[in-house]
C-alpha cells in the first residue's frame, strides 16, 4: 500500500475579482445617480429699514394707584400689587433705562402703603427722577 502524504497547500483568496466588482458597482452608482437641480421660484421678500424690531421705550413712566390698590403702569393694569410684579413691569417697560422720569399718582382714598411700595421699588431699581403727582381741585379754592 502506497501511503503518500500529500503536501497540503494553503488556500489562497484572490481579491482581484472582488475589487473589480466593487469598483464596477461604484462606477455604476456614480453614473446612474442623477443630480437633479430643484426647480426654483424667484421670490422677492419685503425689505425693512432696520434689521431688528425694537420695542418702543416710553419717554416717561406713570404709575397710577387706584382706591382699591390696583397698580397701573403707563395705563396697563398689573395682575397684583406685589413689589416683584411692580419691579418686573418697570424693568420691562423702561428697558433698563433708569434715567427716565417716573411719576407716581394715587387716588385720594388709596392707602399710603401702596405709594410707599411704589416709591421703594422704583428707588431700588435706581430711578432718581421720581415725582408724585397731585391734582389741584379748583372747586376747593
Amino acid at each position: 500500500m502506497n501511503l503518500n502524504v500529500r503536501a497540503k497547500t494553503e488556500p489562497e483568496v484572490n481579491l482581484t475579482s472582488l475589487i473589480d466588482v466593487v469598483l464596477l458597482l461604484l462606477i455604476f452608482f456614480m453614473v446612474s445617480t442623477s443630480f437633479v437641480k430643484q426647480s426654483q421660484i424667484a421670490i422677492r421678500l419685503p425689505a425693512t429699514d432696520s434689521a431688528a424690531v425694537v420695542e418702543q421705550i416710553p419717554e416717561q413712566l406713570d404709575i397710577m394707584i387706584t382706591e382699591t390698590g390696583t397698580f397701573l403702569i403707563n395705563g396697563r393694569e398689573l395682575i397684583n400689587s406685589r413689589p416683584e410684579t411692580i419691579r418686573n413691569a418697570l424693568q420691562k417697560l423702561s428697558g433698563g433705562d433708569t434715567s427716565l422720569p417716573l411719576t407716581i399718582s394715587a387716588d385720594a382714598n388709596a392707602r399710603h402703603q401702596f405709594v410707599v411700595t411704589a416709591m421703594d421699588v422704583a428707588g431700588k431699581l435706581g430711578f432718581v427722577k421720581i415725582s408724585i403727582a397731585t391734582v389741584n381741585d379748583s372747586a376747593e379754592q
